[in-house]
């Protein structure tokens, strides 16, 4: 989570739990890019359980120059993966958008986010939306709302995670160790 003055600060369970200690656990940073709202979510899988470590959302301003933005971001994930040491990373492949303008904003973010994981030795699983809802929900027909609820329900949390981007985020990280360990 982001503190009022826009540094990350630490949600209660992030450190790896003393009941995981002698097991293997895989941590895994999910990412939902964008040039506005960059959602991220640490998701801990051990013995076939879920376990949300951290998640939130790192936001840029529209009257800031575009450089600076893009740089935000990249400084941002760097200081989120220093923090919580992934061992690997999942993300939503790019889809087709009728906003030109939009969907370029999201690539060069996705393109960042490549930067800085491949600088970190992190492998990146992506993601198609329709893969992403199928491995969280059970059905490519999810709307928001559902994957939400299942993110939720998956990773036994008492409300559904907010903003959306840190929701969509966690359910890249439960998508990447769906195909990864299960």
């Amino acid at each position: 989570m982001i503190n009022k003055d826009g540094d990350f600060e630490a949600l209660p369970g992030t450190v790896k739990q003393a009941e995981f200690s002698h097991k293997k656990i895989k941590r895994v940073l999910g990412i939902d890019p964008g040039l506005a709202n960059t959602g991220f979510g640490i998701v801990d899988f051990c013995d076939g359980k879920y376990r949300m470590v951290s998640y939130g959302c790192i936001t840029t301003k529209s009257d800031q120059p575009h450089g600076e933005r893009l740089l935000s971001i990249y400084n941002r994930l760097c200081a989120v993966i220093d923090e919580f040491k992934p061992d690997e990373a999942g993300m939503e492949t790019l889809f087709f958008a009728k906003n030109v303008t939009s969907a370029m904003g999201v690539a060069e973010a996705r393109g960042v986010v490549t930067l800085c994981l491949s600088q970190h030795c992190i492998k990146l699983g992506e993601y198609q939306p329709n893969q992403i809802k199928q491995a969280v929900t059970g059905t490519t027909k999810a709307d928001k709302e559902l994957v939400e609820r299942y993110v939720k329900i998956l990773l036994g949390l008492k409300t559904e995670p907010k903003p959306d981007h840190a929701a969509d985020a966690l359910a890249g990280a439960i998508t990447h160790l769906h195909n990864t360990c299960l």
